[in-house]
């Protein structure tokens, strides 16, 4: 698809992945619609706001809109595309990239359960759902689902995150499936390479952060997804084999990531350890 001209909505485009990829579809000619929680009179415990993300759009030439959403409601996600379509006249590009991480595996509070699978699995199921209406009207569009190793890697304390994420993936297949004959394509793209963002150093604060790719690097691989014609769909695509096999992303990483990620569901027992990660949110 080219980008230029086209209107693109990205959640979780307050910081990480998702500012990074807002400001390089603006780059790249499209207006963008930025959805998040945070907003400058609203911040959230990780840093960044809609309003920076939305100033550097306009730093880059391009058209921003902050469309303060809580992906947890329904009724917000609904109303997050409605306005979008409502303030640039139509939609061509939906990249689900907002998450959230509650630390906890079977002793996960259900109340935590629940609201990781809202914002996680529900909000992009309902954000797709609204958003191929309009784009059956156009002739076409594009849809990107964000996903992560844990989708295929039992991480210690990361139980409910994978799966999520592992839905997330099926879904993807199968939206592929349905809508191939409207000209909407509908890919996975998942971050397999440890990648900077203000949630994942807040989760993991311990870890060496001299392997970590910064946003951009992600952001570059989504928009190569998203420039594919529309019959290249229902596609599960790793980070890491996509640099392989792609020579795209080159790493910016002050020690490049060496490792061999899954690329496929992890089966049978793996070695019991202590989670590395920490719940930022108490």
């Amino acid at each position: 698809m080219e980008l230029k001209g086209k209107v693109a909505l990205v959640t979780g485009a307050s910081q990480g992945v998702g500012a990074a990829t807002a400001v390089a579809l603006a780059e790249a000619g499209a207006a963008v619609a930025c959805a998040a929680r945070s907003t400058d009179a609203s911040p959230q415990k990780t840093p960044g706001t809609l309003e920076r993300t939305v100033a550097r759009i306009a730093a880059a030439g391009g058209r921003g809109l902050a469309v303060p959403t809580n992906l947890a409601h329904e009724d917000e996600v609904v109303r997050m595309v409605e306005r979008t379509v409502e303030h640039f006249g139509r939609l061509d590009v939906l990249v689900n990239n907002a998450a959230i991480t509650f630390v906890g595996d079977l002793d996960i509070p259900m109340k935590r359960w629940d609201l990781l699978m809202n914002v996680n699995l529900r909000a992009p199921f309902v954000a797709t759902r609204e958003a191929v209406r309009h784009m059956r009207r156009q002739g076409g569009g594009a849809v990107v689902n964000l996903s992560s190793a844990a989708a295929l890697y039992p991480y210690a304390g990361l139980m409910a995150y994978g799966m999520s994420k592992i839905a997330l993936e099926r879904a993807t297949v199968d939206t592929a499936r349905q809508l191939q004959q409207d000209g909407i394509a509908i890919n996975c793209f998942r971050i397999d390479v440890p990648v900077y963002s203000e949630g994942f150093a807040a989760n993991a604060p311990g870890l060496d952060q001299s392997d970590w790719e910064p946003s951009a690097v992600a952001a570059e691989g989504i928009l190569w997804v998203l420039r594919q014609p529309t019959t290249y769909s229902g596609q599960l695509l790793s980070l890491w084999a996509l640099r392989r096999d792609q020579g795209i992303m080159a790493s910016r990483a002050e020690r490049p990531f060496t490792g061999t990620p899954p690329q496929a569901m992890q089966t049978g027992l793996v070695e019991q350890v202590e989670s590395v990660y920490r719940e930022p949110y108490e």
